[in-house]
């Protein structure tokens, strides 16, 4: 692959303020496990082999299993997730693939589940990483 721009160093600006909704995310009260669940799923949507590969390996670290991180892509016919994980899941499938739209019932599941605050977090949590999909995948990041 041809060299392709270094966003951090042509635009500095722009990538700090990615970076600091990603530490927004970080600070949240997400569990770590939700937010690599949303990770997974939106760079395995997105084809993001960079960041599949540096969230698997964090979600590694949490202690999640390799059969649940293998079985994220199949989530709908593994019992190994929760409620509240299948809705985020599902939540995220679809702010991913936004051009479906979000269903008012995958909505209103998370919505029952969760306060609005998390909700929000949520949501953000799964803006965020489609942000980083896009950059990564562009810019041509490579899973190494």
């Amino acid at each position: 692959m041809k060299s392709r721009i270094i966003i951090p160093q042509v635009a500095p600006e722009a990538y700090q303020a990615l970076m600091n909704l990603e530490k927004y995310i970080s600070s949240t009260s997400l569990t770590p496990i939700h937010k690599e669940l949303i990770k997974i799923r939106a760079s395995q949507i997105n084809g993001c082999a960079y960041c599949i590969n540096m969230h698997t390996a964090d979600a590694r670290k949490l202690g999640i299993s390799e059969q649940r991180i293998y079985l994220i892509s199949a989530w709908r016919e593994a019992d190994f997730y929760t409620d509240e994980e299948k809705a985020i899941l599902a939540l995220t499938e679809q702010v991913t693939l936004i051009n479906n739209h979000v269903s008012d019932e995958v909505y209103q599941n998370a919505a029952q589940l969760f306060d609005e605050k998390y909700l929000a977090e949520i949501l953000l949590a799964i803006i965020t990483i489609n942000s980083w999909n896009r950059l990564a995948i562009t810019t041509g990041m490579r899973a190494v």
